[in-house]
């Protein structure tokens, strides 16, 4: 990790309103984004405890007669990844304008994880697919204004060439939330102690970033009117083509991704025919993340140390691509696993380095916030659309044969359209 003592120390007083405006040069410390990192996994894991395990496992439970357990399960996490479209850059631009003695971004952190936890908790009482959908839209919207603050730390205060590094330790972070929030939801002792164990987590996780570091203070409120403010979600990609590629690139990958993670559950029980499907989802998961976890930082301070990104992104995408179709070709076990090793390994590098690109093509410091917001629809809009991809496919396309294929020919146009960004090498 790159780190310098008195970066520390600096990270401790109060950064000035002119550095929120400017491209920061002073490094970060290991005691900065060590914090940052453990709030960003504790998100993590209050979205994906009920991702992996739990929202399969109550769509099983709650369906009404004639309805599969994939509907449900589509609709509710559909749903769920629209509220986090508007979300996540609706409160990214309202922490660009938050002037509080608190900064500008943690006051979000600390209301969306509270609001989370609390929103985990009821979804734990639902009884019914209208509760559980309304639950999980709650989630959603909360953890993303936790989210969109974590993320818009970063460029208010990492250098260029350090963020190759630090969106490393973040990617680790994340892959840990991962396999934290799985293996909360499966060792807790069913649905209710599942969600109230990753509700407890994610607030606990974020303690240390709000208590030990200080944040950007605006010292007075901006002017806001609401023309202006809704006018400035819309990025237009011919003035920001590098923007728009970076946008498409992480679109298509994760897209790619959600479609062959969706359904992991009932692949692993229905086509498997996997003994103890919720296991085999931790196993694949740890896998994953075991793989993730040594190629995450390394790719992200490789990627910093020659000062490239599109090779990175690129060949990880084919790595991943060629991975998802393994799970079309060779339905066993023993495949199952080497293509979660594989996909570690892909989505280590592009984790890291695809985060520092997307910084490095934001177009304005002065609204990181919603830049970042906007980008990260990348990252919650194949929720919404790979559930609308990936039911029919199972149910009347040709099952999961042809989803596998399907996922791995969109993560592979994905990363191919990464050359098109000219701006970074």
């Amino acid at each position: 990790m790159t780190t310098t003592a008195s970066a520390d120390e600096g990270a401790e007083a109060s950064p000035s309103v002119s550095s929120a405006f400017a491209e920061p040069t002073v490094p970060v410390g290991r005691g900065w984004t060590a914090s940052l990192s453990l709030a960003n996994g504790a998100i993590w894991v209050g979205w994906y405890g009920p991702l992996q395990i739990l929202l399969a496992l109550q769509a099983a439970e709650l369906a009404p007669a004639g309805t599969s357990k994939e509907t449900v399960l589509a609709w509710v996490t559909g749903m769920g990844a629209a509220v986090s479209l508007v979300a996540n850059p609706v409160f990214g631009a309202l922490s660009d304008r938050t002037a509080s003695r608190f900064g500008r971004r943690t006051p979000w952190i600390v209301a969306g994880v509270l609001g989370g936890a609390a929103a985990l908790v009821l979804l734990s009482a639902a009884r019914s697919v209208g509760v559980m959908a309304l639950g999980w839209c709650l989630v959603q919207l909360a953890l993303n204004a936790a989210f969109a603050a974590v993320t818009a730390a970063v460029p208010d205060r990492v250098p260029h060439g350090q963020r190759g590094a630090v969106g490393g330790w973040l990617g680790a972070a994340q892959v840990l939330g991962v396999v934290a929030g799985t293996g909360l939801a499966t060792v807790a002792g069913g649905i209710t102690a599942g969600y109230v164990a990753c509700a407890v987590f994610t607030v606990l996780g974020v303690l240390p970033y709000v208590l030990r570091h200080r944040d950007v203070v605006l010292p007075e409120r901006q002017p806001f009117t609401w023309r202006p403010f809704l006018r400035g979600f819309w990025i237009s990609p011919r003035r920001h083509p590098d923007l728009g590629w970076a946008w498409l690139t992480r679109f298509l990958i994760n897209l790619g991704n959600a479609i062959a993670l969706l359904y992991l559950l009932y692949y692993l029980r229905d086509e498997l025919k996997y003994g103890n499907p919720e296991d085999g989802v931790l196993i694949l998961t740890a896998v994953n993340g075991a793989l993730l976890l040594a190629t995450v930082v390394v790719g992200g301070v490789w990627s910093d140390r020659t000062g490239r990104r599109k090779p990175f992104v690129l060949w990880a995408g084919v790595l991943m691509a060629a991975a998802t179709a393994m799970l079309a070709g060779w339905q066993t076990w023993t495949g199952a696993l080497v293509a979660a090793a594989l996909l570690g390994v892909g989505f280590g590098v592009f984790t890291s380095v695809d985060f520092a690109l997307m910084t490095d093509v934001l177009p304005a410091a002065a609204h990181r916030g919603k830049d970042l917001g906007i980008i990260n629809i990348a990252n919650a809009l194949p929720q919404v659309a790979a559930p609308a991809v990936a039911a029919p496919i199972v149910t009347h396309l040709g099952g999961y044969t042809t989803l596998y294929l399907v996922a791995a020919g969109v993560g592979l146009v994905g990363a191919v359209l990464v050359v098109r960004i000219r701006g970074v090498d």
